[in-house]
């Protein structure tokens, strides 16, 4: 699956679990993150540290010979409300009674197969549940926190209020899934779980009545292992206009796809890098994603700015001042960057890096997961550390603007052959237009469609950046750093990570060819 992920696949969902939990057991140096799913394990790597044909062989031979690799994991009571408001036309689809559905799904040992859609979201399983739900002929708009559902074999409990066609039947007070706790996800890949029919409160982590193996937690515990606030700096600017959209990004959140996390992060991560370099930064530090310009800010103390990416005109106080380059802001002066010409989204870096607190380990806004601090609005501060460096000197820094028609280099995909060799061949030839449905998450191209020679559906299993889903309808959709960490639509091919970054600064209406992997 492109040049930086393999995806293993075995026969049903009881050969994923056993072949995750041995891959899981005995990961090589280089190996970033195991994504369980339906029928398939996604296996990223860094090619730098591990190559690919090295990461092939060690699937092979940890799935003849698994270590112990259904061994039970730790169980988690769900202290359950049964009120949901699919509860009694659900038992009525199964031929059953509301009371049968319940004790039905209370008696049953579930298992944690995967996560996806969301984070901390479970997709659990049982031997003991022989139902198979059809999910919501239209989809809720809006499922409450807590929500408890079924759909298909599975059952699931939503961590946060998300749009969803599952069947709800329960609702659930317990903390599914705190981003500042030491472990952020309470139904983790392996557990076990059991859904218990009360109205109590959540009790502390291993303080069940079922032993210590209990895994259930609350609100306390939570608390006790969230991780401590990080100070914030002095003040740097001061947002006035944020434009369409601006968001703080660092380079994201990797290796966590298995806790439904998607990386995030800067999309043009060399426009972020270069911009932390041009005044002193480490080249991870946190600065701003300004999508399409129109962004004002002043200086609360003096500091120093640098802007990248997009091609736009620059002013401080009025004075056109250059991209590329450390500008230095005097206290109280404002720095405008006027409408995108050329590109999509700038980046601003300060120096000393803009701080805050961290989830997972990251200051980057998540727009699909909402994780990370908010869009930035009129009359935010930014805060700023110390800078890493000294201050370079800087005359001039070579750059190009970003083009309205771009080449991408593609990898292989692992879906290749539910298209049509014609559909192949097109993809690699036509011209592809930029649609309307940009954004952090994704890319939809407008364009011919690309015709299957299989027309069933995936089930569901990992994704990475850069793949080209293709839905039903034939035009491929490219995930980007916030897209989500499963899906269920068909990946013909995966865009380079080298390539990525150009993929950030394309706008609605812009050309996109590929090249490579037909």
């Amino acid at each position: 699956m492109g040049e930086r992920a393999i995806l293993a696949e075995v026969d049903d969902l009881a050969r994923v679990l056993g072949l995750h939990a041995a891959l899981a057991a005995s990961p090589p140096a280089g190996v970033d993150d195991l994504v369980p799913a339906a029928r398939t394990v996604l296996v990223a790597f860094d090619p730098a540290r591990i190559a690919p044909a090295a990461v092939r062989a060690w699937i092979l031979s940890v799935g003849q010979t698994p270590p112990d690799a259904t061994a039970p994991g730790a169980l988690v009571e769900i202290p359950t409300r049964y009120d949901g408001p699919d509860l009694e036309e659900t038992a009525a689809l199964l031929g059953i009674r509301p009371a049968d559905l319940v004790a039905r799904h209370a008696g049953a040992e579930w298992t944690v197969a995967f996560t996806g859609f969301a984070p901390g979201f479970a997709y659990l399983v049982s031997d003991a549940w022989p139902h198979d739900v059809p999910r919501l002929a239209q989809p809720r708009t809006r499922v409450p926190a807590g929500s408890i559902g079924l759909a298909g074999g599975f059952s699931g409990a939503y961590p946060r209020e998300t749009p969803g066609g599952w069947r709800l039947i329960g609702t659930t007070d317990a903390p599914l899934f705190i981003p500042d706790a030491a472990d952020p996800v309470l139904l983790a890949p392996g557990a076990r779980v059991r859904f218990v029919p009360q109205r109590a409160a959540v009790s502390a982590a291993g303080a069940t009545a079922t032993g210590g193996d209990s895994a259930s937690g609350g609100a306390d515990a939570a608390a006790a292992s969230s991780v401590p606030e990080i100070p914030s700096r002095l003040p740097a600017l001061r947002i006035v206009a944020p434009g369409a959209l601006a968001t703080v990004q660092d380079l994201g959140r990797p290796g966590r796809a298995a806790l439904g996390v998607a990386r995030s992060g800067a999309l043009d991560r060399g426009a972020l890098r270069i911009a932390n370099r041009l005044v002193g930064n480490a080249e991870d530090a946190a600065g701003v994603e300004i999508v399409l310009g129109g962004f004002r800010a002043v200086a609360e103390r003096d500091t120093w700015v640098a802007v990248t990416g997009a091609l736009g005109d620059l002013h401080l106080d009025g004075r056109a001042v250059d991209a590329y380059t450390p500008v230095f802001l005097p206290a109280g002066a404002e720095l405008s960057i006027g409408v995108a010409r050329g590109g999509a989204r700038f980046v601003l870096a300060v120096r000393g890096g803009v701080t805050g607190p961290e989830t997972l380990g990251s200051r980057s806004t998540d727009v699909l997961a909402s994780l990370g601090p908010p869009a930035l609005r009129a009359g935010d501060v930014l805060r700023a550390g110390e800078a890493s460096h000294p201050m370079p000197v800087v005359d001039v820094f070579p750059w190009s603007v970003p083009e309205a028609s771009i080449d991408v280099d593609l990898a292989p995909g692992p879906r290749a052959d539910w298209f049509t060799p014609a559909a192949r061949r097109t993809l690699g030839e036509a011209t592809w237009t930029v649609s309307r449905d940009a954004d952090r998450v994704g890319i939809r191209l407008d364009g011919p469609a690309l015709e299957r020679v299989r027309h069933d559906e995936l089930p569901s299993e990992g994704m990475r950046p850069g793949a080209l889903q293709v839905p039903p309808h034939g035009r491929p959709v490219v995930l980007l750093a916030d897209g989500p960490v499963t899906g269920g639509y068909p990946v013909i091919a995966v865009v380079t990570d080298a390539a990525l970054d150009r993929l950030a600064q394309v706008r609605p209406g812009d050309r996109v060819r590929f090249r490579g992997s037909r």
